[in-house]
């Protein structure tokens, strides 16, 4: 299937993640672990961007990220590649590292919660993962950046913590303020967060209702288009239709197999799927598309999507 939509403009946030080809390790070791961070700040200082949070696990990392410029895709393309590169050389290997695409969630940048959502969801991924242990406190998982919340000593240059202190009260970066942050995250450790966090572990966007359309108009003017759907809640059939046409090339298909197939033929499915998953087209639209019938027939085809 055709790559993830890429969107990006100028202030762009991001929750970023990549895993490791098949699963397998990316960090083998402290050494590993502490290349990439030097890696990802010089990203930060080629690019401008700031990073909000992240967490290095082992076959994985996340990153709160938000770039000034627009300019993420050259910027992933450089950390990713050169520390592929780093890693190989070290450990005497070769060929790829990382498995398929990174993820880039979009995070609506008009209200802070959004940010502090992702930001909750990356700085608690040890403990949901295991890796700190009963009765112990989340800072005690060194390699994320909620350690240089609590400890300024820590940060490096590239950190901006102001921000998520900011939207938990803390308008000041003193001792205590720090101790509130703590005890307000050790208690959300204790909170079952399964369905706050579904919309970050799945999806292309993180934001209110208006963010889709708000995207869309950046989308348009930066293509010198302005094709926006009528209705408030359509969006953009550009990035939509230019997906579909993918996903039908890839298999072989044209209209008329859409036409000639059952509504709920797999292959209509997978495609649903990744119109679904990766643009913000409404179950009727993408329904009518892929000539599958009703929006309600394809909700019972894709679940909870």
């Amino acid at each position: 299937m055709p790559r993830p939509l890429r969107i990006e403009y100028t202030g762009a946030r991001y929750h970023l993640m990549s895993r490791g080809d098949r699963r397998e390790n990316i960090f083998a070791d402290e050494e590993d672990r502490k290349q990439f961070l030097v890696l990802l700040g010089k990203t930060c200082g080629k690019n401008g961007w700031e990073v909000h949070a992240y967490c290095l696990m082992s076959n994985h990392w996340h990153a709160v990220v938000e770039t000034p410029q627009p300019n993420l895709a050259a910027g992933m393309r450089w950390l990713l590649g050169t520390y592929t590169q780093s890693f190989n050389r070290r450990h005497r290997q070769w060929g790829h590292l990382f498995g398929g695409r990174y993820k880039a969630q979009l995070i609506d940048e008009r209200t802070a919660s959004y940010l502090v959502q992702a930001c909750n969801y990356v700085h608690l991924n040890p403990k949901r993962a295991g890796l700190v242990a009963l009765g112990a406190p989340l800072q005690a998982y060194p390699w994320s950046s909620y350690p240089a919340y609590l400890k300024p000593g820590l940060r490096p240059e590239w950190l901006r913590v102001d921000r998520v202190l900011g939207e938990h009260g803390l308008q000041s970066d003193t001792a205590r303020s720090r101790r509130e942050f703590s005890r307000r995250m050790e208690a959300i450790c204790a909170v079952d967060l399964a369905k706050e966090h579904e919309p970050l572990r799945r999806g292309w966007k993180l934001g209110a209702e208006d963010f889709v359309d708000r995207l869309t108009d950046k989308v348009a003017r930066k293509q010198g288009q302005d094709e926006r759907a009528r209705g408030g809640r359509e969006v953009d059939h550009v990035l939509a239709e230019r997906l579909a046409q993918e996903c039908l090339q890839a298999v072989g298909w044209t209209t008329r197999d859409l036409e000639q197939n059952p509504k709920g033929d797999s292959i209509k499915v997978e495609i649903a799927r990744q119109l679904r998953n990766q643009t913000p087209m409404t179950r009727r639209w993408i329904a009518q598309r892929l000539r599958m019938g009703s929006a309600g027939y394809l909700s019972q085809l894709l679940g909870s999507i």
